[in-house]
């Protein structure tokens, strides 16, 4: 019902050109987010972002509010909300190797190109399209569609909290700041500090001292070290080795405190840590095969070496690797790691499905550490699953506006390790705007997005909103 109508508003030509002029002003606008100032939490870049996304719902006959810079709201009319639809207006920095100027939104080939196409300013703008084809066709909606913007997603999210903190929740929301068809699962999230401490030493060789990573949600693209004792000669033969196993290079360099040796991995988000190279585990990997003298801190590489060998992304040395047909299987990334002549900290990141609970994932690590003498030295909690049954009148109308407006059939749900805008609201889900095989090279340079797609994104939340809202 409606599909022909829906249809033919967005084959227009005009309705095409309002969206890429839209996604135009809001990309032209640098939201990285900034010191907070008075009236600006998150810095003037966001601010500027949400005013001029403010101005385009005005501009469409919306009314609107802005929430103290935290967050915008615009409605589609009077009526009892039935519906949150949640985008942010804040973007990651843009970085550097950009073909074109990322603040400025060029199309070529049917692609737009700039920071935030895909994320989340494209995806704001298809939302409020759908909006504004639901008034313009005159489709009847018994209750009201909000459509939430904020401006801290990529921080944390503290815009979405304070609003919330203030405002109740809809029955029914939905962020466009994912993938279709639609993500009714998020993994929950343990990610403990842990360490071990020795005394000063100083037999030889040993390992001195050691880091890896920069971010607990990515996996780490390098790692070094300083080894006393050998020389570079001495190791070339091992690094050779594991460099066949790992694909991971070293460089090896003799200094007047050592050899110092540097691991280059491969970085990827700790949600999907098999499409990593993790320099952590490669550097363990060939220390543990060298010559080091019997003392505390080597006992520490090989506890490590042990507890987290090179490709165990699942968390099996650990104890604690297990799956579930609905959500998927545990993974786990070994994130950072500092080591020291008198210990070493360390903390993994862990995306668990719904079959995980305290025994066997929290209580069984904590054990399998205990086994080695490590001890967990900050919060070692673990955070929930956000999971929306599968058959959820909501799900299922998603999956239903999927199918309809893509020809595709019998269209599941997902599950996912990362988490997004509706992790804490009860109910809610992530749908669209990324399709199944498209590279949208999300904080990445030369970020894009396809017109045609994201107006399919809007034909499916049109029928969305009607459905949900009758």
């Amino acid at each position: 019902m409606y599909q022909e109508k829906i249809n033919a508003y967005f084959d227009a030509p005009e309705t095409r050109e309002t969206l890429v002029n839209a996604i135009s002003r809001l990309v032209g606008v640098k939201s990285v987010k900034g010191e907070a100032q008075p009236g600006q939490p998150f810095g003037p870049g966001p601010a500027a972002a949400l005013a001029e996304g403010l101005k385009l719902a005005q501009e469409w006959g919306f009314s609107t509010d802005n929430v103290e810079n935290y967050v915008g709201t615009a409605d589609l009319n009077s009526q009892e909300t039935r519906l949150h639809i949640l985008g942010h207006l804040d973007v990651v920095g843009e970085g550097t190797g950009w073909s074109t100027d990322p603040y400025t939104c060029v199309e070529k080939d049917g692609m737009l190109y700039g920071r935030g196409v895909s994320d989340d300013k494209g995806p704001v703008v298809c939302a409020l399209l759908a909006m504004k084809a639901v008034k313009d066709l005159g489709l009847p909606v018994s209750a009201n569609v909000k459509l939430i913007m904020g401006t801290d997603e990529e921080s944390g999210s503290s815009d979405i909290a304070y609003y919330y903190s203030k405002h109740p929740y809809a029955p029914y929301a939905f962020t466009p700041d994912a993938d279709f068809p639609v993500i009714n699962i998020e993994k929950g999230h343990y990610h403990p500090d842990f360490g071990r401490s020795w005394e000063a030493e100083s037999v030889l060789p040993r390992v001195c001292s050691l880091t890896g990573g920069f971010r607990t949600n990515v996996v780490p693209p390098e790692a070094r070290c300083v080894v006393a004792g050998l020389t570079a000669q001495q190791v070339e033969r091992d690094a050779a080795l594991v460099t066949n196993q790992t694909h991971t290079p070293f460089l090896l360099i003799d200094e007047e405190d050592g050899l110092h040796i540097q691991c280059a991995g491969k970085n990827a988000h700790a949600a999907s840590p098999d499409g990593g190279i993790n320099a952590i585990c490669a550097l363990l990997t060939l220390l543990a095969r060298l010559p080091l003298a019997e003392c505390e801190s080597t006992k520490a590489i090989q506890s490590l070496h042990t507890l987290f060998p090179f490709g165990d992304t699942r968390g099996a040395a650990l104890g604690i690797a297990q799956s579930d047909e609905e959500s998927g299987a545990l993974t786990l990334n070994f994130a950072l790691l500092t080591f020291t002549d008198t210990g070493f900290t360390a903390k993994f990141d862990v995306r668990f499905p719904l079959c995980a609970n305290e025994g066997n994932c929290k209580n069984a690590c904590e054990e399998r550490f205990a086994q080695h003498g490590i001890s967990v030295t900050g919060d070692g909690e673990m955070t929930t699953v956000h999971c929306v049954p599968a058959d959820s009148p909501l799900v299922q109308t998603l999956l239903r506006c999927y199918e309809t407006y893509t020809g595709t059939t019998n269209a599941k749900p997902l599950a996912i390790g990362g988490g997004t805008y509706v992790h804490d609201i009860p109910g809610g889900v992530a749908c669209g705007c990324q399709f199944p095989g498209f590279d949208p090279k999300m904080h990445a340079p030369d970020e894009q997005a396809s017109v045609e797609l994201l107006l399919t994104s809007c034909k499916i939340f049109t029928q969305a909103i009607v459905e949900l809202c009758q």
